[in-house]
Parts: C-alpha cells; structure tokens; sequence
C-alpha cells in the first residue's frame, strides 16, 4: 500500500470517526444501506455514482449510490456490499470499511445508512441491465462547487421544502443522495453549502 493510499484512507476514518454518525429514532421503518464508494486518482478524491434504469418501477432515472434493502439477519455493511456487487459488478472483498454517515430517512418509509468504502481506483463497473443504466464518476471537488449547487424551494405533499440539487455534467443530483453527498462533504471538511 503506497503512502498516499495510507494518508487518505486513515483520514477518511478519522472523520468518520469523531462524532459517531447520527442514527434516527427506532420505527418500524424497513432498514437499508447503501455503499458511498471513494477513490483517489490524480490528486483528488472522487466517488462513483449510479442512474438507475428508467424501467424500474420506483425512482426511475434517478441518480444515486449502489445499495438497497437489508435482508432479515444481515449486517448494514453486508447489504450495501451485496447490493452493490449486484448492481454494478464490485466484489465485495474489493472494499475497504472507512466509516457510516448519518441514517436518512426516505419518503417510501427506509432508513438508510450510508457505508463509506474505499475501493480500487480503475475499478470497471459492469452494470446489472434490469437496474442501472449508468456508472458514472464524480470528483469530490465537483460536488463541493457552489457554482455546481442550487437550493431550490419546492411543494412535497402540500409542505414547502428547500432541496439541494447539485448539477454534474447532465446529471442532476438530488433528495436522498444529495442529503448523502452533503453529509459526505461535512464529514470530509470540504467547504459544499452555498454561501461558504
């Protein structure tokens, strides 16, 4: 393991590390987990992100991170490893464990906790057809951009809410994994709310 490698890695853990990540309150919400995967290439630290297939029944189009329901018995890490070996080819044994984010709640009734893992960097993701249309990689520095970020004010069930949205090539970033990617970028100590 080069030296660099040993640096990033041991201060992603740091971070994650102190405080503990926030968990919500016990419910009977369905528990899921979704793999925040990381890797450094030419100086920067970058993450890999999905769009699931606009053939799936729910959030269609979307952009988010590999991960889904926890199965009865197992482990949080164990399904966003799972997960994520199905939808876009990463073996699990490929993964090194840095730390969780904070648990979000979803609007289809999860809670889902992030797992931030380093994997190899020229990792070649081999997409699952019935769920991902797109693998794709993102420089943290592109998410921490305020030129690349909006709060927009929108009406969700008759509530009026400001979401982040961020903009990234022609993608755009936004709900839970945008709620993640701001999360992430806290954690991390790098400057991505508007204003800063």
């Amino acid at each position: 393991m080069s030296e660099a490698w040993q640096s990033w890695i041991h201060e992603v853990r740091e971070r994650l590390a102190t405080p503990p990540p926030q968990r919500l309150p016990v419910s009977d919400s369905r528990q899921a987990a979704v793999l925040v995967p990381l890797f450094a290439d030419a100086g920067e630290l970058w993450t890999l992100l999905t769009r699931r297939s606009d053939a799936l029944p729910h959030h269609r189009g979307q952009v988010a991170f590999p991960g889904g329901g926890r199965e009865i018995g197992e482990e949080l890490w164990a399904a966003a490893l799972r997960e994520s070996e199905e939808e876009i080819g990463l073996a699990p044994a490929t993964v090194l464990r840095l730390g969780q984010l904070d648990e979000v709640g979803s609007p289809a009734g999860f809670r889902i906790v992030p797992c931030v893992g380093a994997i190899p960097r020229g990792f070649e993701a081999t997409p699952s057809p019935d769920e991902i249309d797109e693998v794709f990689a993102v420089p943290m520095s592109a998410l921490a951009n305020p030129q690349l970020a909006e709060d927009r004010e929108v009406v969700i069930n008759g509530r009026r809410r400001t979401i982040r949205i961020y903009h990234v090539g022609r993608h755009l970033i936004w709900g839970l994994t945008a709620r993640i990617v701001q999360n992430l970028l806290a954690r991390l100590g790098i400057p991505g709310t508007l204003g800063e």
